[in-house]
């Protein structure tokens, strides 16, 4: 592919491998000096503060752009290069969006996309509504794009996968790698199911802490709508809703319990006039017009307050059939189910949204859960 690149590609290949503070500034340079004497240029030329940006040029010239490619080729991922083809263009549209996007899988730039994000230590609730919203919004023909992070995160890509939908998940490393090392399985899967793991990192860069922050722009960036479920104050989340006011987007939060310290960050947010998402009818309020997913066949109706059948009764596997059993003629709380069961918390959290869409069952105060009469 190497002999392929444009000089064009080759710089930007180049100028992101040292992952400049400010993109926006080495693509500018680009287009002012042009493609063969960009390297070249005195450092104070490119503006910014010019030790970082003599950092920028020094690691430019030494990487190797056939090794690069040879390691992307080698993880199954692809180049995508801001300004051309197959770049997403709402990513593009952002400020200091990536010179550089690596690919692996199927990135499809016609699906609008919706921000799913929260803690990483999440209760049974957030897991819950993070379901719900993710699984509505892929399920009605929306891309789910979240930061395969634990918690939050990767439980809005598997409610996407469950219901057959798209979902990008955005790494804080090379796509050739996975954080956290738990949730590789779910990298495959994305993958496998028609998504894509997307990172602006080059190939082998390790999952830095400072490289989350950075993720969480691109995060927001590929969505016209980011919805907060759960977080502290200084959490990851919060960054990536000012990511995402700073772009121009809709935030969105999901409200939670007022005793949760991981009501904090949402209540923060709503405070601050931030649409509340009860559901992901109050996310397609906000979105913009031109934000539909094209035809998708019989694509969810969420505005509707009817079953939704996405588990048909017939179909009840022996853990649902186990928890309505449990449930009988009692309220309990996902915990109480959770001993009388031995199920898992996020098992425990799927099932009951499945049996809650299917009319089985419903949601008390304090938490609790019934079987329906129908």
């Amino acid at each position: 592919m190497a002999e392929t690149l444009t000089l064009r590609q080759r710089r930007l290949l180049q100028l992101n491998c040292s992952l400049p503070p400010r993109p926006s500034l080495w693509l500018a340079a680009l287009e002012r000096f042009g493609p063969e004497d960009v390297l070249k240029i005195p450092p104070a030329a490119a503006g910014g503060e010019p030790e970082a940006a003599e950092r920028v040029l020094r690691l430019a010239r030494r990487l190797d752009v056939e090794a690069e490619l040879s390691r992307a080729d080698l993880a199954g991922a692809r180049p995508l290069f801001i300004g051309e083809p197959g770049y997403p263009e709402l990513l593009a549209a952002a400020e200091d969006a990536p010179l550089v996007l690596y690919v692996r899988g199927r990135l499809d730039v016609f699906l609008p996309a919706i921000a799913v994000v929260g803690s990483r230590f999440p209760t049974a609730y957030g897991r819950r509504m993070a379901a719900r919203l993710a699984g509505d919004a892929a399920a009605a023909g929306y891309c789910v794009a979240s930061g395969l992070a634990r918690g939050i995160d990767a439980e809005a890509h598997q409610a996407a996968l469950r219901v057959e939908g798209a979902t990008w998940a955005v790494l804080g490393c090379g796509v050739d790698r996975a954080y956290p090392a738990e949730n590789a399985k779910l990298a495959q899967d994305i993958v496998a199911s028609g998504g894509a793991v997307v990172s602006e990192h080059p190939m082998g860069d390790e999952p830095l802490k400072g490289h989350f922050p950075r993720r969480n722009r691109i995060v927001s960036g590929l969505s016209w709508a980011t919805v907060v479920v759960e977080g502290r104050m200084k959490s990851g989340s919060l960054i990536t809703a000012r990511c995402a006011l700073e772009q121009g987007r809709c935030v969105l939060a999901v409200p939670g319990p007022a005793d949760s310290p991981l009501s904090e960050a949402p209540h923060h947010l709503l405070a601050r006039g931030a649409r509340l998402a009860a559901g992901f009818g109050d996310v397609l309020d906000e979105l913009p017009p031109g934000a539909r997913p094209p035809a998708r066949g019989l694509a969810l109706d969420i505005r509707k307050e009817e079953p939704h059948g996405l588990v048909g009764a017939a179909a009840l596997s022996l853990e649902h059939r186990k928890i309505l059993e449990c449930l009988g003629s009692d309220s309990l709380t996902i915990e109480e189910l959770g001993r009388s069961t031995g199920l898992d918390f996020p098992r425990l959290s799927t099932i009951i949204f499945e049996l809650e869409i299917q009319n089985l069952v419903g949601s008390l105060p304090g938490q609790r859960y019934a079987k329906k009469r129908n």
